[in-house]
């Protein structure tokens, strides 16, 4: 499979051969190019669609796009790349690569608070003081806004170590430790209830165990889409070259 698509030559290729060249179903084939994943084939005189290689390297990119940053990102970007310069479209690639080690850096990073919460007894009282957090430094560290600071506040999730006259909020590690674990579980998709629960427990060993799985899976998870868009490297590399070839008529 990808021998029929080697090479720039523009052979003509019917529905059933890039549905088995991509691995879509003709059905599927025809509905992706309808959400604009794959430019509109074009018509032979009989009216039946004909496609070229590239359309199989557009239907592949999509499909490692869809399984790193979902299915209507992945539309939108490579309706983009089809249009932006090579500079612009390798940024646009880089971005995904990047958010994805983000997340990945930030579900170690509660790995590590969950790890600290569990010794935390032994946290000497100036350390916690020395590396306490204002909102607004917590928020940069999490990539969250202040308001969803303030909103976790107000359901119980993490609480500031005080609050001054000015309404100036401070974070303790013990803060900072318990906002990682939090934002960690509101990424993997936890509703409020399910977090505020989950917290509830996370000084009983079953609490524990269950934060413990649920962050490894994270971490999985981010790694599946990670070699998601690594596998749609060389398609997303036709799909970006091709555009900045001029049009033949």
């Amino acid at each position: 499979m990808g021998e029929a698509v080697s090479g720039s030559q523009q052979v003509p290729l019917r529905t059933a051969d890039v549905a088995k060249e991509s691995g879509y179903s003709v059905q599927q084939v025809r509905d992706l190019e309808r959400l604009g994943v794959i430019p509109p084939a074009s018509r032979s005189s009989n009216g039946y669609r004909s496609y070229t290689p590239l359309h199989v390297h557009a239907l592949r990119a999509y499909r490692g796009l869809a399984g790193a940053v979902g299915p209507v990102t992945a539309r939108q970007m490579l309706a983009e790349l089809r249009t932006e310069t090579i500079t612009e479209a390798a940024s646009a690639i880089s971005t995904v690569h990047v958010r994805l080690a983000r997340e990945r850096e930030e579900a170690l990073r509660a790995q590590q608070a969950l790890r600290a919460i569990q010794a935390e007894a032994n946290t000497p009282e100036f350390e916690q003081e020395s590396d306490a957090m204002t909102i607004t430094e917590l928020a940069r560290a999490l990539d969250v806004r202040p308001s969803t600071l303030r909103f976790w506040e107000q359901e119980g999730l993490v609480t500031p170590d005080r609050v001054t006259s000015l309404r100036a909020r401070r974070y303790d590690l013990s803060a900072i430790r318990a906002a990682r674990i939090v934002a960690a579980l509101r990424s993997t998709g936890y509703g409020i209830p399910a977090v505020r629960e989950i917290m509830g427990s996370l000084h009983q060993l079953e609490g524990l165990g269950e934060i413990r799985r649920i962050l490894q899976q994270r971490l999985d998870q981010i790694a599946m889409r990670t070699v998601a868009l690594l596998r749609a490297g060389a398609d997303l590399a036709a799909v970006v070259t091709a555009a900045q070839e001029p049009t033949t008529t």
